[in-house]
């Protein structure tokens, strides 16, 4: 059995909350290319290159980028036009 091209956005989970303290993966973003709007939980999660490359499900444009070096973590989120973040009453 071949193991499938992508992964679960929810896998951003564990990665994001090293640089965030509230789950990103919960958080709705809308794409810079076709408009859709959903979780991010929702990408389609790509582990191939040096880094992890989350795209949208609808017409699969690259929506998040996250680098992870030893002392740094790049995140690049041009391909989406807002992150709108669940926050936890005060």
């Amino acid at each position: 059995m071949t193991e499938p091209a992508h992964l679960d956005g929810n896998m951003l989970g564990g990665p994001l909350a090293e640089l965030f303290t509230v789950d990103l993966s919960a958080a709705t973003g809308r794409c810079e290319g076709c408009g859709r709007v959903g979780p991010m939980a929702g990408l389609r999660v790509y582990c191939q290159a040096p880094g992890l490359v989350g795209r949208c499900p609808a017409c699969s444009r690259v929506m998040l980028r996250l680098v992870r070096t030893p002392d740094r973590a790049w995140l690049d989120l041009r391909g989406t036009s807002y992150l709108a973040v669940p926050m936890p009453p005060p």
